[in-house]
């Protein structure tokens, strides 16, 4: 697999001896970091991108392929079930209503000459993974409206029905590039078992796949039916040689699920490196390493009987999803919410 965030990274702390490798990804689990040294790297002058439309899955990551050995610098997976959900919100989607899944790659280069030798390439590319439709944007303008489309749906989602959450519990799966089809259907088809409906994108250069399902909170059984949907796509992930995790980490949602795709071994050893840094269990107890009993589902805190958030945190939260501002630090926007609902009326600086 080309991503891999569960667990501790045993396996790149044995190679390299580093105890960074060790605390890179422990989600505060085993110390607490008062200060980091970054590296910067130069951003590249010129970028270009590509939108290619394809009638079945099977092409497209044919075409993910194509992308990696292109060197493209992302390559991002819109899943049909995407597509349908930004029509209905509004949103321009540049492809036929038949199309199975559309890949949006960018390419970098130090000048615009370069840039776009490399998209055409990848067009080519794209056009002999199967591609139908393929779209070229060479300047900032159309690349910025190409790339509307993936940041189209958190803002309708948002804006669904209010009984229907957009959860994100199976949000991290990746799988070896090569079962990531596979994969895409078994999870609509776990959707579809449990009758819920869902949005499906992701990273396609790495096999990445992110899924908001969208559960009925009016249903009485939909903890029942969320606890399931979570077993169905463990077992997928754990049958393709994939991880839950490829990005965001096991955090006390998917410690629980840990021992169906780790083998018993591994995490013992997970467990004994948890020991050694925190023998008392201060540090985010539940991360990681489950705590015993726990179910996943028990960690779904959506749930209309529980009390409502405090106001400015309704906000802020609100206001990450509408702006995208997912960079931001939680913290400085609860802070500007507060402030804002303690401001006066008539202050000068209060929106008309």
């Amino acid at each position: 697999m080309r991503k891999e965030s569960s667990g501790y990274g045993l396996a790149a702390y044995s190679d390299s001896g580093d105890l960074i490798d060790l605390l890179v990804g422990s989600e505060g689990t085993l110390v607490l970091i008062v200060g980091l040294e970054l590296r910067l790297t130069p951003a590249f002058a010129a970028t270009a991108s590509v939108l290619g439309a394809f009638a079945s899955l099977d092409d497209a990551v044919i075409g993910a392929g194509g992308a990696r050995d292109a060197g493209a610098s992302a390559c991002e997976l819109l899943d049909r079930t995407f597509l349908d959900v930004a029509r209905r919100g509004g949103a321009p989607v540049p492809v036929p209503e038949s199309v199975e899944a559309v890949l949006l790659a960018e390419v970098e280069g130090a000048s615009a000459e370069e840039v776009g030798e490399r998209a055409r390439d990848l067009a080519a590319a794209f056009r002999r993974a199967g591609a139908g439709d393929v779209i070229l944007a060479l300047d900032e303008a159309t690349e910025a409206a190409m790339w509307e489309l993936r940041h189209a749906a958190s803002p309708i989602l948002s804006r669904l029905d209010p009984a229907l959450k957009s959860m994100q519990f199976i949000e991290d799966g990746c799988v070896p590039p090569e079962r990531l089809a596979d994969y895409v259907r078994g999870v609509r088809a776990a959707l579809e078992r449990q009758g819920i409906r869902g949005v499906i994108f992701g990273h396609a250069g790495d096999a990445h796949v992110h899924v908001n399902p969208l559960v009925d909170l009016r249903d009485a059984r939909w903890r029942e039916k969320v606890d399931a949907l979570l077993g169905d796509v463990t077992a997928l992930s754990a049958s393709l040689g994939g991880t839950l995790a490829g990005e965001h980490g096991d955090g006390r949602l998917r410690a629980p699920l840990l021992p169906r795709v780790w083998p018993a071994a591994t995490l013992e050893r997970f467990a004994a490196v948890k020991r050694a840094f925190d023998p008392a269990g201060l540090l985010n107890p539940g991360a990681k390493v489950a705590v015993p009993g726990e179910r996943a589902v028990d960690r779904v805190k959506y749930d209309p009987t529980l009390p409502a958030l405090p106001a400015p945190a309704r906000a802020a939260l609100a206001r990450v999803e509408r702006e995208r501002a997912y960079a931001r630090s939680r913290l400085e926007l609860l802070e500007e919410a507060a402030a804002s609902a303690a401001r006066p009326l008539d202050s000068p600086s209060s929106p008309a």
